[in-house]
C-alpha cells in the first residue's frame, strides 16, 4: 500500500525559494575580487538566480549540460549554484589551484558548455581556452565596465551584462525528477586522473538537511556562517545549501584567505560559525597570537579535509573559547560522513577525556552507514581497538563515477573509502591513516597521523608530515618532515625526545627532516606523494 502523501520532488530550486520567502532579508556578504565588500540577501540572490536561469535559456543550453565555474566564494558564485542547478543544468565547480593541464583534462572530460570565471583567473583562462573545444561561452564574473579587453581572451560577456536584460516576473522554476544530476565535483587526482562525483538534487537536499541538524553543524537562522572552505571544493561542504535551508546569514571571504583578512571579516560580520581546513586556521591563529587578538562572536568551527592537530583544538578552546567540531568526509560522499559532537554522557568527562573524543573524526550522521573490514574481509567489531578498511553507504554516497569505463567502485553495495579506521562503542570513528599512507613496520602498522599530531603539539613546529621509507629489516620505518616556526629553534634530537612516553618506542620516527615548506594540494591537504618523490633517494641514517 502506498502512502497518501504529496509527491513533490526534492529540487534545489525549492531551497532558494524557501530562503527568499521566509528569510529574504538574511544577509549574503561577499569580499569581492574587486577588493570591496558586497552586501546582498537571500531575496536578491533568488531574483538573480532566476536571471541566470533565463540567461542560460537565451543561449538554448539544454538541460543536463555542464556549466563550469572557476570562482572564489562569493554572491555571484552562489547565484550560479542555484540558477544553473535550478534550471536543470549541471553545475561543475573547477578547482583553480590545479595545474592548467589538469583543468583542461577535467573540462574536456566533463564536456562543459559554459565557463564562468573570476577575473583573477585570467591567466588560467589564457592558458587553457584554446584546448577546451566544448566550451562555447566564456563569462567573466564582473561588471560590464570591468570586462577585460584583452583580444587573446575568449570572453563572451560579463556576468552582469549577461543577466541584466532578463525579466523574471513570469519565470517559474522547472519541475523534474529529483534524481536528476545537479552538480559535479572532481576528486583531487593525486594518483592518476581525477574522477567525477555527480550529485543529484535529492542527494544534495538530503545532505543539506543533515548538516543543519543540531548534532551536526547546527546551522540556524541565528547564525552568521563563514565558509572558508572553497565553493569549488565539494560545494563548500554543503553550506551554501545548508544556510538556505535554515535562513542563516552567509559570509564569503572571496580570494582573501590570509589570517588578517579572515579575522577582520569574522569580526566585522559577527561570524558565529566557520568551516575550513587546518592550514587556513593555522594561518588565522598565527596572525592572532602575536597581536593578542580575541574573537567577539565566533562560537564554533568545523575543521575537516585532513586531521586536526590536538594543539589547534586546545588553542581554539582554551585561548579563544571556540568549540572545534572535527569532521570527516569525501568528495564521493557529498562530502560529510561524520562530525565529532559529544553526547550528553560525555559532558561530565574531564577536558582531557573530552579532547580524546574531539580528536576522533566523529559519529555518523543520519543517512550514512559505516563499517570496518579486515584485510581478510572479516567484519570487525566497534570496540575502538580493532582497525580496518572503512566502508560507507547512504543516499548521498556515489554509486559510480561519471563516465567510469570500469566496474562500479562499490563492494557489495558499500563504497571503500581508502581510509583505515577504528569505531568505538559510541560510534565515533578515528581515521588512523589513509590505506596508502599507513606505515607497515615489522608486521605492525604505524599511524602517520598520530606521529604528525604529536609533532604539531611541539611549540616550535608549524607543520609536520610523516611518511614511510624503505628499511632492509623492518620493511618500512617512519620519518617526519617538519617546517619550523620562524621564531623558534629546534634540533632533531629535541623533537625525537618529545615523542618519548607519548607512543611506543618502536613507533618513534627514525629521523627528522627540516624543510622550508611541505607541498600542498589544491584543497590544502599535504601531498605525501610529492614528499615521497622528493625523498626517493633518501637513506635512513645507520644506527
Amino acid at each position: 500500500m502506498l502512502g497518501l502523501m504529496q509527491g513533490d520532488h526534492l529540487l534545489i530550486s525549492s531551497l532558494i525559494d524557501f530562503a527568499a520567502n521566509h528569510h529574504g532579508d538574511s544577509e549574503v556578504i561577499s569580499k569581492r575580487v574587486e577588493g570591496d565588500v558586497h552586501r546582498s540577501n537571500w531575496s536578491e540572490v533568488a531574483i538573480r538566480s532566476k536571471k541566470v536561469a533565463k540567461a542560460l535559456d537565451s543561449w538554448a543550453i539544454p538541460g543536463g549540460e555542464r556549466v563550469a565555474t572557476l570562482a572564489w566564494n562569493g554572491y555571484r558564485h552562489l547565484e550560479l549554484y542555484y540558477g544553473v542547478s535550478g534550471s536543470e543544468r549541471v553545475l561543475h565547480t573547477l578547482n583553480p589551484r590545479l595545474h592548467p593541464d589538469q583543468i583542461v583534462w577535467i573540462i574536456n572530460h566533463a564536456q562543459d558548455t559554459v565557463l564562468c570565471f573570476d577575473t583573477t583567473f585570467l591567466p588560467i583562462i589564457k592558458a587553457i581556452h584554446s584546448r577546451c573545444p566544448s566550451v562555447k561561452y566564456w563569462v567573466a564574473l564582473c561588471d560590464e565596465s570591468a570586462l577585460p579587453k584583452d583580444a587573446d581572451l575568449p570572453i563572451t560577456v560579463s556576468y552582469e551584462g549577461w543577466i541584466k536584460p532578463h525579466n523574471i516576473d513570469d519565470y517559474i522554476w522547472p519541475t523534474f525528477d529529483e534524481n536528476t544530476a545537479s552538480s559535479m565535483c572532481y576528486t583531487s587526482g593525486t594518483t592518476g586522473n581525477p574522477k567525477a562525483a555527480l550529485y543529484s538534487h535529492r542527494s544534495t537536499i538530503l545532505h543539506a538537511y543533515a548538516i543543519a541538524l543540531p548534532d551536526v553543524m547546527c546551522v540556524s537562522a541565528r547564525d552568521s556562517v563563514l565558509p572558508v572552505v572553497p565553493m569549488f571544493h565539494v560545494n563548500a561542504w554543503g553550506l551554501p545549501y545548508g544556510c538556505a535551508i535554515s535562513g542563516a546569514k552567509i559570509v564569503f571571504p572571496g580570494p582573501a584567505l590570509d589570517g588578517k583578512s579572515v579575522y577582520e571579516l569574522i569580526e566585522q560580520e559577527g561570524v558565529t560559525f566557520a568551516a575550513g581546513v587546518p592550514t587556513v586556521w593555522q594561518m588565522l591563529l598565527n596572525y592572532m597570537r602575536p597581536l593578542g587578538l580575541k574573537f567577539s562572536s565566533l562560537q564554533r568551527t568545523v575543521i575537516g579535509g585532513s586531521a586536526c592537530p590536538p594543539a589547534m583544538i586546545n588553542s581554539f578552546r582554551d585561548d579563544y573559547g571556540v568549540e572545534v567540531l572535527h569532521a570527516w568526509g569525501m568528495t564521493e560522499m557529498s562530502p560529510l560522513g561524520t562530525l565529532s559532537t559529544l553526547k550528553n554522557k560525555h559532558l561530565k568527562l574531564s577536558k582531557e577525556d573530552q579532547l580524546k573524543l574531539r580528536l576522533k573524526q566523529g559519529r555518523a550522521i543520519f543517512g550514512v552507514e559505516l563499517k570496518i573490514v579486515a584485510e581478510s574481509g572479516e567484519l570487525l567489531p566497534h570496540n575502538g581497538v580493532a582497525f580496518g578498511d572503512l566502508y560507507v553507504k547512504g543516499p548521498w554516497v556515489i554509486e559510480n563515477y561519471y563516465k567510469n569505463d570500469g566496474p562500479s567502485p562499490l563492494v557489495d553495495g558499500w563504497f571503500p573509502t581508502g581510509d583505515v579506521a577504528t569505531i568505538d562503542p559510541d560510534g565515533f570513528i578515528q581515521i588512523t591513516d589513509r590505506s596508502k599512507d599507513v606505515i607497515k613496520s615489522g608486521g605492525e602498522w604505524i599511524s602517520s597521523i598520530e606521529i604528525e599530531n604529536i609533532a604539531m603539539a611541539h611549540p616550535a613546529v608549524m607543520m609536520a608530515a610523516c611518511i614511510g621509507v624503505s628499511h632492509p629489516k623492518w620493511d618500512e620505518r617512519p620519518i617526519v618532515v617538519v617546517v619550523k616556526r620562524a621564531d623558534h629553534k629546534l634540533e632533531k634530537q629535541d623533537l625525537l625526545a618529545f615523542y618519548e612516553g607519548k607512543i611506543a618506542k618502536w613507533q618513534i620516527p627514525d629521523d627528522v627532516i627540516f624543510v622550508d615548506a611541505i607541498p600542498l594540494g589544491g584543497t590544502g591537504k599535504m601531498l605525501k606523494t610529492k614528499l615521497r618523490e622528493h625523498l626517493k633517494d633518501y637513506n635512513l641514517p645507520v644506527i
